[in-house]
């Protein structure tokens, strides 16, 4: 029970921050672009998008109505489909579109999703179903508030924290006052990173060369490539902001094809 009187307060909190934080970034319109790069807009078509986001929102703000408001235990068990949900999507997404970010707080959420975010939303999942199995309520989770309950709700905050690569990106951004896309950022630096990396590591073994012999950046991706054995080139692309940067890698072989290609859309700037 204490478990769940401590979980209510986070749930609340998280659903309230993504859904203000969706409906900020759906409902500017300078940084619409910004959309093609977030795991609720990119699923669809392009001309719904921002209706995905915006409904997204809605949809949490609903949640916290369900809870709060209404008092209904539908609600809560909406919430735990609600994140199980956003649990699978996030991993099917880091799968399938390695570059775009879950957009579980909007413009503030472009980084790659990693495992960080996909144990955040499972962790989430969790205390929802906390709260939804013991059925407690706004009205239940005052009348038994206590110091343990609020030592729960610290510690569960905290490791919801360590999960959010949203606090790096914030402090990163805060630091350097331009979007990563923006930054000047020395290519350097990507190589280090590139080569402290497990698909470094991986591929190391078909590489000719450790120094790429051509690199290039679009926007928070810097590409290298480097000559690999029989004639092919082994192209890495990293990311740029984030103190695990996520790193891609393709093989291209004499003819041009892709012997292990990077996941479709990086396929196309690489």
């Amino acid at each position: 029970m204490t478990a769940a009187v401590a979980a209510l307060p986070i749930l609340t909190l998280l659903l309230i921050m993504g859904g203000a934080a969706k409906l900020i970034s759906a409902g500017d319109d300078a940084r619409q672009g910004a959309l093609n790069r977030l795991g609720p807009a990119v699923l669809v078509p392009e001309r719904f998008r921002r209706a995905a986001m915006l409904c997204c929102a809605l949809g949490e703000f609903a949640l916290v109505a369900g809870q709060l408001v209404a008092d209904l235990a539908v609600a809560r068990w909406l919430t735990v489909v609600f994140f199980t949900v956003s649990t699978y999507v996030l991993w099917d997404l880091r799968r399938r579109r390695p570059d775009v970010g879950c957009g579980c707080f909007g413009e503030v959420s472009s980084a790659p999703v990693g495992l960080r975010s996909v144990a955040r939303t499972a962790v989430l999942a969790v205390l929802a179903a906390v709260v939804a199995t013991t059925d407690v309520g706004p009205a239940e989770a005052l009348s038994r508030a206590s110091w343990t309950a609020a030592a729960w709700a610290v510690c569960g905050l905290a490791l919801l924290l360590s999960l959010s690569p949203e606090v790096e990106e914030t402090f990163s951004r805060l630091r350097h006052r331009a979007p990563c896309e923006e930054r000047s950022i020395p290519a350097g630096r990507a190589l280090s990173r590139l080569r402290s990396s497990t698909e470094w590591r991986a591929h190391a073994d078909v590489l000719e060369s450790d120094e790429p012999f051509d690199s290039w950046r679009e926007l928070c991706w810097r590409f290298l490539a480097f000559p690999g054995r029989g004639g092919t080139e082994v192209v890495f692309a990293v990311y740029l902001s984030g103190r695990r940067p996520a790193v891609r890698v393709a093989v291209v072989g004499q003819d041009g094809t892709l012997v292990e290609p990077i996941q479709e859309s990086i396929a196309v700037s690489a």
